[in-house]
């Protein structure tokens, strides 16, 4: 999930115009409000201006604290812009690092966002993208997973509200095909369960516990490390990804996995999350919809 520095001008053309759609979604969302109430009430307005030049009652005016930031209901003057949005225009206008992912790429899960946002958002990975994938989900909880301490504090200096969590994975690489023949083969790793009390190998059990009890809208996979051998690899995060999404009470989790280009992620993902849960794949990125399980245990694993 971490990036390379490139051209400022190309982060900007890629980041900052999808910060100011959020900001001005937000304000839209605001000014449709006070609308709303003006025509249902439109002689609200009025009586304002008269209470204030004409009191009714000396003892009522007295009474009475003048309400500051009083405007017409197409102007929310006392609206400001939310700090998580703030903070993002500033670093990503003035920054010269750009994320990993495309704006193509990041379109795709943005599109959910504007549809689930305020949610909760489990990102696997920390990056300079992190403030980007917050501020999409502005009112939300985004949780941030990272397998690097030292990365955690780097970012967190610059971040100190990002909530992030350090994860030790127990996996290389080179173990993935034995690890894709287990979870193909064994009966125990189509049981839809807590990742905690599944006895398939591929389940992952070293997250925090909040990590489990949190029902999530959204997953991002775009970690742990998986392009050498001696790296973790994403094998065993894909498949509780997608058990983490069956095991929910109700409802569906959308699931995005980067780096589908490589062999381990393209053969874990349609194994795992499944080719009959695929909803689109736009470069490197796919997004599956996961359904529970839960509310019909008939459902065959794969659909």
């Amino acid at each position: 999930m971490r990036s390379t520095t490139e051209s400022p001008i190309i982060l900007k053309l890629i980041i900052t115009p999808i910060i100011i759609c959020s900001f001005f979604l937000f304000l839209g969302v605001l000014t449709r409000t006070s609308f709303t109430s003006f025509l249902q009430n439109p002689s609200s307005i009025f009586q304002t201006s008269n209470s204030t030049n004409v009191p009714a009652d000396p003892q009522e005016s007295q009474s009475t604290t003048p309400t500051s930031c009083q405007s017409l209901p197409f102007t929310p003057a006392c609206t400001k812009i939310p700090p998580s949005l703030a903070n993002s225009l500033v670093h990503y206008a003035t920054t010269k690092i750009t994320p990993q992912q495309t704006l193509e790429e990041i379109s795709v899960s943005l599109r959910i966002l504007e549809k689930k946002s305020p949610c909760n958002f489990l990102v696997f990975g920390l990056g300079h993208d992190s403030l980007m994938w917050i501020s999409l989900n502005h009112g939300g909880r985004t949780v941030f997973l990272e397998q690097d301490k030292s990365w955690i504090k780097k970012i967190q200096e610059k971040i100190p509200t990002l909530e992030s969590y350090h994860v030790v994975y127990d996996t290389t690489l080179h173990q993935a095909d034995e690890l894709l023949k287990i979870g193909m083969q064994e009966e125990v790793c189509k049981v839809v369960t807590d990742p905690r009390f599944s006895k398939c190998q591929l389940a992952f059990k070293g997250f925090p516990t909040d990590v489990y009890d949190t029902e999530w809208d959204l997953i991002m996979v775009d970690a742990p490390t998986g392009y050498f051998d001696a790296a973790p690899g994403r094998m065993k995060v894909i498949y509780t990804a997608g058990l983490m999404a069956r095991n929910r009470k109700d409802g569906e989790t959308d699931v995005f996995l980067h780096d589908v280009d490589r062999i381990v992620e393209d053969e874990f993902s349609k194994s795992f999350l499944c080719e009959g849960y695929l909803v689109e794949q736009v470069g490197r990125i796919r997004h599956f919809n996961i359904p529970s399980h839960r509310t019909r245990l008939s459902r065959p694993y794969c659909p």
